[in-house]
């Protein structure tokens, strides 16, 4: 079924072979900011489910598994930078396609608030003096968008290997520093933060919790992103998928635990009422030290954070573009980094735009949290896309899987729709509740989109997201 375009003699195409298993392991990883989950991120995982905060991440991390059958088996087949936009397109047709490509985009204007408003919030806790300003946070958004723009426009290998080596750092301090608390915990540790004890047998606010804890494992199928750029893409991206998740649970899991026992299992309503609660706990038990590194590591997750995710919209908006669907004229690749640096240039303009103008009208950490929402809501409906794309794909391919093609995926979009229902009813109350209507609007909107450019590039759309081989 698949076609396969040739893309050898093509010298505006990305560098085949440019990066190996573990740059894509760490496009993937780079997403999760595992350090800054830890640091304060964690607190909305808390605040429902308390104690058992560790069970809610555990849930969430093997839920998330489910969602990442989509890509590992899509990429042993496609290989092209659109992701999962290509591959709805060629599961679902042009206009399956389309309709990826603008629920992707919906979480690809908003979700980098994590990293431009989400770091300017933190520095803020750390700093009463610069809080006050009122203005500061705006040179650390531009600094903050503009190092993963830099990094990412210089060339893939690079901007990776900055991410790989230090993204190793940070999973080693994080499962060392909860191993040092753990230790000095003695013998308050216990398996109840494993069980529903902590909420006495309730599950609806462990549910609430798994939600939250969801959204922390968003962006582990990015991997994809850069399939056309990766040696023996067809093998090793599934492969790097897989061990991205693995990672994520290792540096979430373990950390999650020591951070619940050492605040204490019976207090994490406090936990969750805390500003920046990591930061006590790694200083409590690792000093001084400690508490910089973390600092430092939440800081460097941010910036990681913010060069894979211009490496990932990039590339998904110049694959939109090369196949004529969007974005078109900014489809040229740079004759010396071999970089789609035209969609990442734009990409700079636009975002720091709509986090800067959200950003002056709501503050910067209410402003991270109103993007986010329509992130959260955008990037779900994206999966449910694909899942769908997936299970008609394999099943014309003749070679469907009734678990892997047909299970699998219908699980994942059940799930993901209770997760949207359970983000927005009843609709939350001020600025996030306009979010959640305007997340709403978007994926209504797509729908029209998806119907208007499928009925005028209609025989244009029957090459979208093909596999793009060297």
């Amino acid at each position: 079924m698949q076609q396969d375009v040739d893309i050898g003699a093509l010298p505006t195409e990305m560098k085949r072979g440019a990066v190996g298993l573990w740059e894509a392991v760490f496009q993937s990883f780079s997403f999760v900011g595992p350090a800054g989950d830890v640091a304060i991120l964690l607190v909305g995982t808390a605040a429902f489910a308390l104690g058992a905060t560790p069970l809610a991440v555990l849930i969430a991390w093997a839920l998330y598994g489910l969602w990442m059958v989509v890509p590992i088996e899509f990429s042993k087949r496609i290989v092209n930078s659109g992701s999962f936009y290509a591959y709805s397109a060629q599961g679902l047709g042009g206009g399956g396609g389309v309709l990826a490509l603008w629920y992707w985009m919906g979480e690809n204007l908003t979700g980098p608030a994590f990293g431009v408003l989400g770091l300017s919030g933190f520095i803020y806790l750390l700093s009463t003096t610069l809080s006050k300003t009122g203005w500061v946070w705006i040179p650390i958004a531009v600094a903050t968008l503009a190092f993963g723009v830099i990094l990412s426009y210089r060339g893939i290998r690079p901007s990776l290997q900055y991410t790989q080596w230090t993204g190793f750092l940070e999973i080693a301090f994080l499962v060392i520093g909860a191993l040092v608390i753990v230790i000095k915990v003695g013998p308050h540790n216990s398996l109840a933060p494993f069980t529903l004890g902590p909420l006495h047998g309730a599950f609806s606010p462990l549910f609430l919790g798994v939600v939250f804890s969801v959204l922390d494992f968003t962006g582990l199928g990015t991997a994809t992103t850069i399939s056309e750029e990766v040696k023996h893409s067809r093998k090793l991206v599934s492969r790097a998928i897989f061990i991205a998740w693995i990672l994520s649970g290792v540096a979430l899991i373990f950390p999650s635990y020591a951070l619940t026992v050492g605040w204490g299992v019976h207090a994490m309503s406090s936990y969750a009422s805390s500003p920046d609660p990591g930061l006590i706990v790694f200083r409590r038990y690792l000093g001084n030290f400690g508490w910089i590194l973390l600092i430092l590591f939440t800081i460097n997750s941010y910036l990681n954070y913010m060069v894979a995710k211009v490496n990932a919209v990039s590339r998904i908006w110049y694959s939109a573009g090369r196949d004529g669907v969007l974005f078109e004229r900014l489809s040229r690749i740079h004759p010396v980094f071999k970089t789609p640096y035209q969609t990442t240039l734009f990409f700079f303009v636009v975002i720091l735009v709509i986090d800067v103008v959200a950003g002056l009208i709501l503050g910067p950490t209410e402003a991270g949290i109103w993007l986010l929402t329509i992130a959260g809501v955008s990037i779900i409906a994206v999966h449910i896309v694909a899942n769908t794309a997936l299970t008609v794909y394999m099943a014309k391919a003749k070679v469907f899987n009734f678990l892997t093609h047909g299970l699998v995926p219908s699980v994942a979009t059940i799930i993901g729709g209770i997760v949207i229902w359970y983000s927005i009813y009843p609709v939350p109350k001020g600025p996030v509740g306009v979010a959640v209507l305007v997340a709403i609007a978007w994926l209504l909107v797509g729908l029209g989109v998806a119907y208007v450019i499928y009925q005028r590039q209609r025989e244009r759309l029957k090459m979208a997201g093909l596999s793009r081989e060297g």
